[in-house]
């Protein structure tokens, strides 16, 4: 999945505003700590393609900015 749109994808496909906060991506491998901005049901709608596409998905709460 390195190579696919996935993030691209987040921002189009959903009513969510993406914000890369941390990122290692190489060839074969990759994370990043990703910001969504939308409703809790869009997230949620985002959250569930992510998964089903093989990415893994892990919440962080405590990188969580309110505003």
């Amino acid at each position: 999945m390195v190579r696919e749109p996935v993030i691209y994808r987040l921002g189009h496909d959903f009513d969510l505003v993406t914000n890369i906060r941390r990122a290692d991506v190489r060839s074969d491998v990759g994370w990043v700590v990703l910001e969504l901005e939308g409703s809790d049901e869009e997230i949620q709608r985002g959250l569930d393609w992510v998964g089903n596409t093989g990415v893994r998905v892990d919440p962080i709460a405590g990188d969580v900015i309110e505003g």
